[in-house]
C-alpha cells in the first residue's frame, strides 16, 4: 500500500495573493512529492510497507535508527495537515467551539494570536508552529524540522509551516508578515473545529 501525494484541497491559486500558485506548485508538487517518494523507497518491501501513514510515524518515532523514515513520513503528514489548515477566505477570529476553547485556555483570541505568531517567529531554522490539544487543554507548541505533535501524545488542531520554502518566494525573509497574513486571511477554523471535535 504505497503512500500517495494527496491533492490540494483547493485550486493552486485559491490562496492568492497571500500564498501564490507559484509557491504552492513548488511546495506541494516538488517538496511534498519528494517526501512521499522518499518514504515509499524507504519502506518498500519492509514491515512498514502495508501500514498507514500514522502507523508508520508512531512505529518509528523516537527511534534514531529510523530517523530517515520518520522524517519523510512526518513531513508527508505535516504538509497534508498544513494544506487543510488554510482555506480561501479564511482567517480572522474563530467561531464555534474552537472560539470558546481559545478564550478559555488563552484568555482571549488576541492572546492566542500573539502566542502563535511568537512560536512561528522563534522557531529557529526549519519547523512548524502548532495549536494542539494536550491533556484536554489547548496549547501552542513548535517543532523542529519534521517533528510532529502525534510523536508527543498531542492532538494537532492547526499548523503553520515555517520552513523557508513555505513562504520565501512570496515573502523572502519576512516570516512575520507571512504569519500575520496566515492568521488574518488563511486559517481554516472549520478544520480546527472538526479536529477539536474529532
Amino acid at each position: 500500500m504505497a503512500i500517495t501525494l494527496p491533492a490540494l484541497p483547493y485550486e493552486a491559486n485559491a490562496l492568492e495573493p497571500y500564498i501564490t500558485a507559484n509557491t504552492l506548485s513548488f511546495h506541494h508538487g516538488k517538496h511534498h512529492q519528494t517526501y512521499v517518494t522518499n518514504l515509499n523507497n524507504l519502506i518498500q518491501g519492509g514491515e512498514l510497507a502495508d501500514k498507514t501513514l500514522e502507523e508508520i510515524i508512531l512505529a518509528v518515532a523516537n527511534k534514531p535508527e529510523k530517523i530517515g523514515i520518520f522524517n519523510n513520513a512526518a513531513q508527508v503528514w505535516n504538509h497534508t495537515f498544513y494544506w487543510n489548515s488554510m482555506k480561501k477566505g479564511g482567517g480572522g477570529a474563530p467561531t464555534g467551539a474552537i472560539a470558546s476553547k481559545i478564550n478559555e485556555d488563552f484568555g482571549s483570541y488576541d492572546a492566542f494570536v500573539d502566542a502563535f505568531k511568537n512560536a512561528g517567529l522563534t522557531q529557529f531554522g526549519s519547523g512548524w508552529a502548532w495549536l494542539v490539544l494536550d491533556g484536554g487543554k489547548l496549547k501552542i507548541t513548535k517543532t523542529a524540522n519534521a517533528d510532529t505533535p502525534m510523536a508527543h501524545d498531542q492532538k494537532a488542531i492547526l499548523t503553520v509551516d515555517v520552513w523557508e520554502h513555505a513562504y520565501y518566494l512570496d515573502y523572502q525573509n519576512r516570516r512575520a508578515d507571512y504569519l500575520d497574513l496566515f492568521l488574518k486571511h488563511l486559517v481554516n477554523w472549520d478544520f480546527a473545529n472538526a479536529n477539536l471535535k474529532g
